[in-house]
């Protein structure tokens, strides 16, 4: 009996120590593992549970089942025709083959490393294959949009919308897209998907998030553009200086009209007024002879005397009144 309770005893103590060695393992929902031996794959678990393992001697790595995002660095690619830009992309992967990816890049920071060669190397690849404008754009749309030219918002109501709109509006003409942004992502992903299965690793899809202009081709771009706003600045200074001609010269039509329809009324009123100051003249001359001559003798007298500098002699008739009232000498 004692021999029996030491024997449980004793079995008892290395179940203990089994347990406490860790012989099992949980492989959470979302997660898979690969059971190594002295750095040799035993096994892969791919489904959710409690697992086992031999204590000590197995270890488990493991991976996420989930699909993980990649975000590369942007990086400064040329195009077919030499023009350089900016290429931020991102792509979705997941690990296929646990023992694979295992054996080929270990961790996951590898995982993303690896794959950082391999999508960047098929960008490159891609994107210098391509003219820019199959890059930036994705369809055909800008041409058959109608070009447009904003018009002020507050302007005289005699401004032509229309004619101000043909002057401002540019010519504009883009080439043809053959493929378009999405169709090289799609290019990209299929160059890398055929590398990474290698690797354990499936891709998902790659996305080019961003394309930037470098910073020669921002000016250039930027250049063009203060170009056409010029252009239509100068547009804008041409109509101006026209419909400015224009009012001018309706101004001075007008002038000349208010000018020609006053000389017209004052030599009217002049007319009218000789007219009556001569009726006056004539019957105050019919009243007094004689004061009529004399009174226009004197006015006579005022307004060209001043004007003499020197007077040699008053012996002549004109000056008669000079002498007395009557217009004789005495």
């Amino acid at each position: 009996m004692k021999k029996l309770v030491t024997t449980l005893v004793v079995l008892l103590i290395i179940v203990v120590i089994f347990v406490l060695l860790g012989p099992f393992y949980i492989v959470e929902q979302g997660e898979q593992a690969v059971v190594t031996r002295f750095g040799k794959i035993v096994t892969t678990n791919t489904e959710p549970g409690l697992k086992f393992k031999v204590p000590v001697i197995d270890n488990v790595v493991k991976y996420s089942k989930k699909i993980l995002s990649w975000d590369g660095d942007a990086q400064r690619v040329p195009t077919a025709e030499n023009q350089f830009i900016w290429v931020d992309a991102t792509a979705r992967w997941k690990i296929s083959d646990p023992q694979k990816f295992y054996e080929a890049v270990s961790t996951l920071e590898q995982g993303w490393a690896r794959l950082d060669d391999v999508i960047d190397s098929t960008i490159r690849t891609v994107i210098t294959s391509n003219n820019l404008r199959e890059a930036v754009r994705n369809t055909n749309i800008i041409n058959e949009l109608e070009a447009t030219t904003e018009i002020l918002q507050q302007q005289d109501e005699e401004v032509d919308e229309e004619e101000l709109r043909e002057l401002t509006q540019t010519e504009k003409s883009y080439e043809k897209v053959n493929r378009g942004r999405e169709e090289l992502s799609q290019e990209m992903f299929e160059l890398a998907a055929e590398l990474t299965p290698d690797y354990g690793i499936e891709l998902v899809d790659i996305i080019m998030r961003q394309i930037r202009y470098s910073d020669d081709l921002t000016e250039s771009v930027y250049s063009r553009m203060i170009k056409e706003r010029n252009q239509i600045a100068e547009a804008y200074r041409s109509y101006g200086q026209g419909k400015k001609a224009e009012w001018l010269g309706k101004l001075e039509n007008e002038r000349k009209t208010i000018l020609s329809e006053a000389y017209q009324e004052s030599e009217g009123i002049r007319g009218e007024a000789d007219a009556e100051a001569t009726l006056i003249y004539a019957q105050a001359y019919e009243q007094d002879p004689e004061f009529f001559e004399f009174w226009r003798s004197i006015e006579s007298y005022r307004k060209t005397m001043p004007q003499f500098t020197k007077t040699l002699t008053t012996d002549m008739d004109y000056f008669k009144y000079l002498y007395n009232e009557d217009g004789t000498v005495e």
